[in-house]
């Protein structure tokens, strides 16, 4: 049996969603001829960790007990003295979790998993690599740092993985790292990367006002608790570098031209959510539906998609014919279309979830699995 040794970073949704499936994935990783071994969780506050992380482990109750006290908003402190783990506070975890990396980092190895959504963890990744580490990224942020942070992640390129930061579970960067690899060039993509700006453009189609389907998708759950998070675009643009990136762009985020669905002065700043979704976002009805009816009379729709072709990276409503694979998109999938020497005129099209808990989750366990053969 082959032990693959991992410590999570962030037990959020999707963190906590990885834990459940590794729980429930036992049996069928046995006869893999492979177990995850979690010898540490840590979220922004604390780390909990196996008493002895060379043999030892978080047991699957404990695992569960982690998911049931985050799932209610609490720190893992509250967890307490659970027997066969210890609890850090934050002025110490950093220190601990190092000290584990060094220990294991090159001598059976051990998986950094990141799926918190923080900026914080970039220092420590940038440091365990050096240490023998593998990484395991849900978290776009530190791919979408300065190129030097960027550089450093990459500078092992067998031992990271990140497919579920853009797309979840869909195999958007497998995809692109096979058609690179093999000489093929890719010289453009453009794709729908927002689950809720998919769902919002396809509603405002059918000729529904921004405001109404904006509050709806809020109600369904299919935004951030700010909706403005969202439609500024900036999550689409961190996706959108990551891709650029790995096509061997040199750039910032700031170099990308990133179209937000709202003016600065509704901004966060400016109003609270409530102003913004009873008054603000109204007085961009009208403009919306001036844009989906000019698209229409041209036999296009609007879609909220990037642009990655030479040196454009842009993000933002584009018109697009009907009949392509993005025209025909409903609803809150993300679409992918790959241009290339051998997808030249038909393009690759990669389409499936593009978000949730269950389905990103599901593409860090394929993620992890993936570097098993780099553990003893």
């Amino acid at each position: 049996m082959k032990n693959i040794p991992l410590l999570l970073m962030g037990c959020g949704g999707v963190g906590r969603q990885l834990l459940q499936h590794i729980v429930s994935c036992r049996s069928l990783h046995a006869q893999q001829g492979v177990h995850l071994r979690v010898i540490g969780v840590c979220d922004s506050k604390s780390l909990v960790f196996a008493s002895d992380v060379i043999t030892r482990e978080l047991n699957d109750q404990t695992l569960y007990e982690v998911c049931r006290v985050k799932s209610n908003g609490s720190s893992l402190s509250a967890l307490g003295d659970l027997g066969e783990c210890t609890e850090y506070g934050n002025s110490e975890s950093k220190r601990k979790v190092m000290d584990i990396a060094a220990l294991l980092g090159k001598a059976t190895g051990l998986a950094f998993v990141d799926c918190s959504a923080s900026s914080e963890t970039i220092g420590v990744l940038n440091q365990v690599v050096d240490m023998g580490c593998c990484v395991v990224l849900a978290n776009k942020k530190p791919l979408t740092s300065i190129m030097e942070d960027y550089d450093k992640l990459v500078s092992y390129p067998r031992r990271i993985r990140h497919e579920s930061t853009v797309g979840a579970g869909l195999p958007v960067i497998a995809s692109l790292n096979r058609l690179l690899s093999s000489g093929d060039p890719v010289h453009r993509i453009i794709g729908s990367l927002s689950g809720t700006l998919g769902y919002v453009m396809s509603e405002v189609e059918d000729g529904k006002p921004l405001s109404e389907v904006v509050k709806a998708a809020k109600n369904l759950g299919f935004t951030e608790p700010d909706p403005r998070d969202d439609l500024s675009g900036m999550d689409v643009a961190r996706k959108a570098l990551i891709l650029a990136r790995l096509l061997g762009r040199r750039i910032n985020l700031d170099n990308i031209k990133i179209e937000s669905l709202y003016p600065d002065e509704m901004g966060p700043d400016a109003m609270s959510v409530e102003e913004f979704l009873a008054s603000g976002i109204v007085s961009l009805d009208n403009d919306v539906q001036e844009r989906v009816k000019k698209a229409l009379l041209n036999g296009n729709v609007l879609r909220y998609v990037c642009v990655i072709e030479g040196s454009r990276c842009e993000v933002g409503i584009q018109e697009l014919p009907k009949d392509s694979p993005l025209g025909r998109l409903r609803g809150s999938d993300n679409v992918l279309e790959i241009y290339s020497r051998c997808y030249n005129k038909q393009p690759l099209v990669i389409q499936g979830a593009g978000a949730g808990n269950d389905t990103t989750a599901a593409g860090v366990l394929a993620d992890i699995l993936d570097i098993q053969d780099l553990f003893p």
